[in-house]
């Protein structure tokens, strides 16, 4: 199954924040550990669309004082999603390998 470059940095975020992952923390991390702004609607049509590939699930979490009123939704990476992570990070080290010195600026 094929996934973008920015599908690829939402699922790792996911991964990273844990029973933190929602929508804006996924956001704000993706701004200042991968320098990549995302707007709140390109960031929910990729979570829908890995949601609809099977690949991240999410949770309703009930609203709290400090939201307003509003529900959020907290995302998790299916085994499914985990298994293609796994898979990609192996094609990608097997083409770093041998090249530690090329970019070397």
């Amino acid at each position: 199954m094929a996934f973008g470059e920015l599908e690829h940095l939402i699922l790792l975020q996911i991964l990273r924040l844990d029973e933190k992952a929602f929508a804006l923390e996924i956001r704000d991390r993706l701004r200042t550990e991968a320098d990549r702004a995302v707007t709140r609607g390109a960031l929910y049509r990729s979570l829908d669309r890995l949601a609809d590939k099977g690949l991240i699930r999410w949770r309703t979490i009930e609203p709290d004082t400090g939201r307003g009123g509003h529900a959020r939704r907290r995302f998790v990476v299916t085994t499914q999603g985990r298994e293609l992570l796994a898979a990609r990070r192996g094609v990608l080290m097997n083409l770093w390998d041998g090249l530690e010195g090329v970019l070397d600026v």
